[in-house]
């Protein structure tokens, strides 16, 4: 499948990443991990929601930061995805504009997922875009009172829904669909599902997977060969 899809091109799905370097990925992961083993976390968190993305037939951006990083992005990740820079001063810009962007390219339908839920489902990726068709915009929230998974229809977008937001906070979520209701918006929200930014949410994703089989998850994997985790992890 090519990554542009002429016949579903009215579906985009926008991954942001960070290109791997020390103290700029997972950082709460590395208080209790070393360097190497947080990099190639991420890493394997990356190229397993890669893995998913293409099991879907929308088309596929990787928005990237810092903005210079295009080359080494594109070594990292290889030069047959399609790769935009993250423009913008904070994470709300760099969300808006990504949206803008893709919208001026002809896009209807256009998701944005984060990198940090190495098994997000591509089940879950499905609905967002069929919840597209009728409501305004969908949701998916995380636990931590922020969200995995925004995304418009185009004639819909709400620009205003990245403004004043302090990211990071446990209030992201809930002020997010404050400013949906205020404008009037019909939003879908997705089931919750978790973003593996800590010790404890690390954890929970081996418990939640630990039975699974030898390559279905590359983080998975890494727990397993690398880290030494094992059934009684």
């Amino acid at each position: 499948m090519s990554v542009e899809n002429a016949s579903t091109k009215d579906a985009c799905i926008i991954m942001f990443v960070r290109l791997p370097e020390r103290g700029s990925v997972k950082t709460r992961l590395a208080r209790a991990l070393d360097d190497e083993a947080v990099l190639g976390l991420y890493d394997r968190f990356v190229r397993d929601l890669l893995t998913t993305l293409h099991e879907g037939i929308f088309n596929i951006r990787i928005c990237y930061c810092p903005p210079d990083a295009g080359e080494a992005v594109a070594d990292w990740l290889g030069r047959e995805q399609r790769f935009v820079s993250q423009r913008g001063r904070d994470l709300g810009e760099r969300l808006a504009n990504a949206f803008t962007d893709a919208f001026s390219d002809g896009f209807r339908r256009i998701v944005i997922i984060g990198s940090d839920s190495p098994d997000l489902p591509a089940a879950m990726l499905e609905d967002a875009f069929n919840a597209l068709d009728a409501a305004d915009a969908v949701i998916g929230p995380t636990d931590d009172g922020g969200y995995y998974l925004i995304g418009f229809r185009s004639e819909r977008f709400l620009e205003a829904v990245f403004e004043g937001i302090e990211w990071g906070s446990e209030r992201v979520l809930a002020r997010t669909l404050d400013i949906f209701a205020e404008a009037g918006w019909r939003v879908h929200v997705l089931p919750r599902w978790r973003d593996v930014d800590t010790m404890d949410d690390l954890k929970a994703f081996f418990d939640a997977h630990r039975a699974d089989p030898p390559g279905a998850l590359q983080t998975l994997d890494y727990l397993r060969t690398q880290l030494g985790w094992d059934a009684s992890t």
